[in-house]
């Protein structure tokens, strides 16, 4: 097995089934975990000196910081309703709070953070929604927390693949400090799939020498951790694909460089 792929993991008792730290994925920047709560169950985490965002997957909760609270926010029952996420942005030396009132599937995405903005809740309205890319390669992208949103360093958004199509294509990479060109970023994808049973998808994850050349089967719920090269993601026929990314790096910009093999595929 690919050291790329993450999968859940049994249950713990405060229900965290999925973590990935900077020390388990071999980098500097993004952390990532994954939490499934039954209606009551609270989780309460400090957040330290990471820049956090909590993504409500699915179902509904409070959630609360140390100065402000959110009662009874969320709204679909599963990702495959395509409608943006309720999301709540909590800055580094503060804390969280979540208390399921349905069964609920939460994301907590992390980066180094500067303390720079205050603790805010992303709801369904304030989230971009956007069509990218036509035919075999279009995909809806829903921007959570993109450049254009204030953040030190998290990017968090969630991209939608038809069956059959193509995500992330044509290949892009953004694993270089040559700004302005390129920035250096991490990324996780954290897959979801529709039906789950038996689905899969795939993701190639390669560079130019193919010194990193990995392709690699995602069933619903793991992650695949994209430390350097293209990562280009392919839903199979009759299985819809979810994602939700999170990136980060010493730079907050979206800088990327096309494979140069593909790249004609933008004409």
């Amino acid at each position: 097995m690919t050291n790329l792929l993450v999968t859940q993991k049994t249950k713990t008792d405060e229900g965290k089934v999925l973590e990935i730290t900077p020390e388990s994925a071999g980098w500097k920047y993004v952390g990532f975990e994954v939490y499934k709560l039954t209606p009551g169950q609270i989780v309460e985490k400090e957040t330290k000196d990471q820049e956090t965002v909590v993504v409500l997957i699915s179902g509904r909760a409070n959630v609360a910081t140390k100065d402000k609270s959110w009662d009874n926010i969320g709204k679909r029952m599963s990702v495959f309703e395509k409608t943006p996420a309720y999301s709540v942005y909590v800055p580094n030396d503060d804390q969280f709070k979540v208390e399921a009132l349905t069964d609920l599937e939460i994301a907590v995405c992390k980066a180094p953070g500067k303390g720079t903005y205050e603790a805010r809740l992303i709801a369904p309205e304030d989230v971009e929604v956007a069509t990218r890319g036509s035919g075999s390669i279009e995909r809806q992208i829903q921007n959570i927390l993109p450049e254009d949103k204030p953040a030190d360093s998290l990017f968090v958004i969630e991209v939608f693949t038809p069956a059959g199509n193509w995500s992330s294509y044509p290949p892009h990479k953004h694993d270089e400090e040559n700004l302005p060109q390129e920035g250096y970023l991490e990324e996780t994808y954290y897959h979801k799939i529709n039906p789950e049973d038996g689905g899969f998808a795939l993701q190639r994850v390669y560079t130019d020498d193919k010194s990193l050349n990995e392709t690699i089967v995602v069933n619903d719920g793991q992650v695949v951790i994209v430390p350097k090269g293209y990562h280009p993601v392919s839903a199979p026929p009759g299985y819809e694909l979810y994602y939700l990314n999170v990136m980060a790096g010493p730079v907050r910009t979206w800088k990327f460089t096309n494979d140069k093999d593909h790249e004609w595929l933008m004409k």
